[in-house]
């Protein structure tokens, strides 16, 4: 396996990232990851039964206002390795929802979590840091930890179709963005590796596949002409 998906090196790269992440990611992508986090949100439909609900690789928790939003009554749990990055969420936990979310500091391809345990599975912004066998490995876990009848959505920044716009937002996220890593860390170079992340990730297409095998019904959708793609299921009851 290529050295950047192994999970000490994913690990170890959000951790040096954790103090400026949230920032960076909402500034440069001109506030498009917030937006891109609701829609994934609204791939499932509306709910204010008391569900659970598991957000995976939550980072700083940058998500949980949208799952929140669209199912107000539910039992919202965390999951991430990274401890930088889970000490800013846990702040934030603290300061914004009183301590309402579950966080818990686990690998999300091999947790002890329960067994058909969450009525509702969400993801943002992590399934390019796995190689492929390691998404087939996620949908798994994915598919145990999931009730009859549950519901999972997953988004990620891909790289658009559309020549002239992907020339663009290969420069952009390729030298703007690390540009801005190295004012906050004074080093680009974990910046510059979420790129290197997208280029070979390319959309969620191949990970919806996968996903699809595995026994889900998938639906696909695209954003922004491509620049986030997303997809949404459920496993039979």
């Amino acid at each position: 396996m290529n050295q950047q998906y192994n999970p000490d090196f994913v690990r170890e790269l959000f951790d040096r990232m954790s103090s400026s992440y949230e920032r960076v990611n909402y500034i440069t992508s001109f506030g498009f990851s917030a937006r891109w986090r609701r829609q994934m949100a609204e791939m499932i439909p509306e709910n204010n039964q008391p569900l659970k609900v598991i957000d995976l690789l939550t980072g700083m928790g940058e998500s949980w206002s949208a799952i929140m939003n669209r199912f107000p009554n539910a039992e919202l749990t965390a999951l991430d390795f990274s401890t930088g990055m889970l000490v800013a969420a846990r702040a934030k936990n603290t300061r914004r929802f009183n301590n309402r979310v579950i966080i818990t500091q686990r690998d999300a391809l091999q947790s002890d979590l329960p067994t058909s345990s969450f009525d509702i599975i969400t993801c943002s912004f992590g399934l390019k840091t796995f190689a492929k066998e390691q998404v087939r490995r996620l949908a798994e876990e994915t598919y145990r930890i999931l009730k009859p009848g549950g519901r999972f959505s997953f988004i990620e920044i891909s790289g658009p179709p559309n020549r002239l716009l992907y020339s663009l937002y290969a420069f952009y996220l390729g030298r703007v963005i690390p540009l801005f890593g190295r004012l906050l860390l004074g080093n680009p170079v974990e910046y510059r590796m979420l790129w290197k992340y997208t280029l070979a990730f390319g959309s969620v297409s191949e990970a919806a596949d996968v996903f699809s095998e595995i026994g889900f019904t998938v639906e696909k959708r695209s954003f922004f002409f491509g620049c986030a793609t997303g997809f949404a299921g459920m496993k039979p009851s």
